[in-house]
């Protein structure tokens, strides 16, 4: 492989961990919609399209080896490589998460905890997921250390929203001779309770992200 071809090997893994990084997003979107909607049919179609995500995962992380191994980059190219490497693994769990959010959806009645506001949580999870790709494109790093403080505010949102649940829980009336309902109410604040949790992992991949490509634009992934 000649030099002019190696770059365009590099550019064009950049390209294409920013594509799946847009596919992992839009599956974000739909199941976000769904949660918020309670939209059944968009929750199965994020729930069914996994395979996607997996393949393009594989297929570059294969690319990304063949690059380490073949071409033995330079130090600046080997940090792209590798914080390339590791975003690709951030991405395909967001993926997985996303799917976590749409069988949420399917198996909960979302109408029982509908004072529990999941769209802030969610719109945030998503922001910094989207402005971490940003930062890998364009070599932010200020970005990244932004996205990094943001993170801060999303824990307390998701704190507060698992408080409420709780609260709530306990302030539920359920006729307690009725094991059937107290199971199904029990479940509803698991499902709910796990949601807060995937959307706070939402964030935490995101800072995942930023600080892989902290290391790439500056050799040192301390965000702080």
């Amino acid at each position: 492989m000649t030099r002019d071809e190696y770059q365009q090997s590099l550019a064009d893994l950049r390209a294409d961990v920013l594509a799946m990084g847009n596919l992992v997003g839009s599956r974000l979107d739909r199941a976000l919609m769904a949660l918020s909607t309670v939209d059944e049919a968009a929750a199965r179609a994020v729930a069914g399209a996994d395979d996607e995500v997996d393949r393009r995962y594989l297929d570059l992380e294969s690319r990304c080896i063949q690059l380490l191994a073949r071409q033995q980059p330079v130090a600046s190219d080997l940090r792209f490589v590798a914080s390339s490497f590791k975003i690709l693994t951030d991405l395909e769990r967001v993926g997985d998460l996303a799917v976590n959010l749409a069988q949420y959806t399917l198996a909960a009645d979302r109408k029982r905890f509908e004072e529990v506001d999941l769209s802030a949580i969610g719109d945030l999870a998503r922001e910094m997921l989207d402005d971490a790709m940003v930062a890998y494109r364009t070599d932010d790093a200020a970005l990244c250390r932004d996205i990094a403080e943001r993170d801060d505010e999303l824990d307390v949102l998701c704190q507060r929203a698992s408080e409420r649940v709780v609260r709530e829980l306990i302030e539920h009336e359920v006729d307690e001779g009725d094991s059937w309902a107290v199971e199904e109410l029990l479940d509803d604040v698991s499902r709910l309770l796990l949601v807060v949790r995937d959307l706070e992992r939402v964030g935490d991949h995101a800072v995942n992200i930023a600080a892989r490509t902290l290391y790439m634009v500056e050799s040192d992934p301390a965000l702080v």
